[in-house]
């Protein structure tokens, strides 16, 4: 019911501005330049606590967020997406502005694609459905099991995925449930399951692994998405893990890389971020300093010293924050550091066995029916509403 009547208010709010643009979130944009360059004071930003500082540090350049104006153009409010399920929420209270962390109003689609291969799988998943989003899931969980370029024209494709959509655009990550490719009358299966990519027998795919970047004596704060805070009457996230170690302590690269920043970011402090495997990237917050010679562009190996445990920025304590992100999507680190693939086996393989075998039967219903894929429509949010 409370997320019924968030989502009214926020269509009512849209129907009583004049103007919603829609724009996109420019690169090295921070939160308090965002708030200078509207004219809007910084103390929106220093009378947030900790954690809602640090999660203004999360907001990704490129991502969409949204502007509301009154009819002689003034700013109203502001909805900026932080991860995938809560978002800022500036508004005016009281003739002043104040900023809210809300969750994100989302509606999630469940879809089936069934195409013939004419060029390649990602050009026909883009045609078909105009989607970067499900062409790029599709590419990195097939990732090196079968050879996509011996595909013969006439091969079959064949996806059933969720696609979550907020205010009518697609927003987020894809998740495709199963990917299965048929050639030479071969039928080749990828399973989503559990937070990772499986074959057909329960055997892991993830073909990017990631070492533990630090000796610590606790977790001090887990990966959390979205959480209620029953006594601050709060939404609350963490979009990583804190490792408490002591001040000094070596930070390691998590894997292989390129260093893309190091720096001072926001309630993060000093910070180190590197990207893994084209899709991947990991955040190492609140450090004491960078290892000597450290500087954006340059390659890395996986346990390589880049930095040392510190408490900086917004830190109660010497810590770790360490941060992993997928197609810019913060993910839960738990779910990729591992040293090792693993296969599935006894009750756990059974209840796979059991969940995978309802999908075959959603692919063979796919190759069967000739409903027409769904296709996403490109258009801008950014019209004056008309007055009645």
């Amino acid at each position: 019911m409370a997320k019924i009547l968030t989502l009214l208010f926020l269509f009512l709010s849209f129907a009583q501005a004049s103007y919603v643009e829609e724009l996109k979130w420019p690169k090295g944009e921070t939160f308090l330049t965002f708030l200078d360059k509207n004219h809007l004071p910084s103390s929106i930003y220093y009378t947030l606590d900790k954690e809602e500082q640090e999660l203004a540090a999360e907001i990704v350049a490129g991502v969409k967020y949204h502007v509301l104006k009154s009819e002689d153009n003034q700013l109203e409010q502001v909805l900026i997406p932080i991860g995938e399920e809560l978002q800022m929420h500036l508004k005016k209270k009281d003739d002043k502005f104040v900023m809210e962390i809300t969750p994100i109003i989302l509606q999630e689609e469940k879809r089936t694609l069934a195409i013939e291969i004419h060029n390649s799988p990602y050009v026909d998943i883009l045609n078909a459905t105009n989607s970067y989003g499900l062409a790029n899931e599709f590419a990195q969980s097939f990732k090196g099991e079968i050879n996509l370029r011996n595909l013969q024209k006439g091969d079959k494709l064949v996806l059933v995925y969720k696609q979550k959509r907020r205010l009518g655009r697609a927003f987020g990550s894809i998740k495709i449930d199963v990917s299965m490719i048929e050639t030479a009358k071969k039928k080749n299966y990828i399973f989503y399951y559990k937070e990772n990519y499986y074959d057909a027998k329960g055997q892991e795919l993830t073909s990017f692994l990631l070492a533990n970047p630090v000796n610590y004596t606790r977790i001090s704060s887990p990966f959390t998405q979205n959480r209620w805070h029953p006594i601050l009457q709060k939404y609350r996230a963490h979009l990583g893990v804190d490792y408490a170690a002591s001040v000094g302590t070596p930070v390691k690269a998590a894997g292989n890389g390129r260093v893309v920043f190091a720096g001072e970011k926001g309630g993060y402090g000093n910070t180190v971020e590197i990207t893994h495997d084209s899709s991947y990237k990991t955040l190492y917050g609140h450090l004491n300093g960078f290892a000597k010679g450290l500087r954006s562009g340059q390659s890395v190996k996986q346990g390589q010293v880049i930095a040392y445990v510190g408490n900086t920025g917004l830190s109660s304590g010497p810590h770790l924050h360490f941060g992993l992100y997928r197609n810019s999507v913060a993910i839960n680190p738990a779910s990729v550091v591992k040293i090792a693939k693993s296969a599935l086996s006894g009750n756990e393989l059974k209840a796979f066995i059991d969940y995978t075998s309802g999908l075959r039967k959603k692919v063979e219903s796919a190759l069967e029916s000739d409903t027409p894929p769904f296709k996403e429509e490109n258009f801008n949010l950014s019209v004056p509403f008309e007055k009645s």
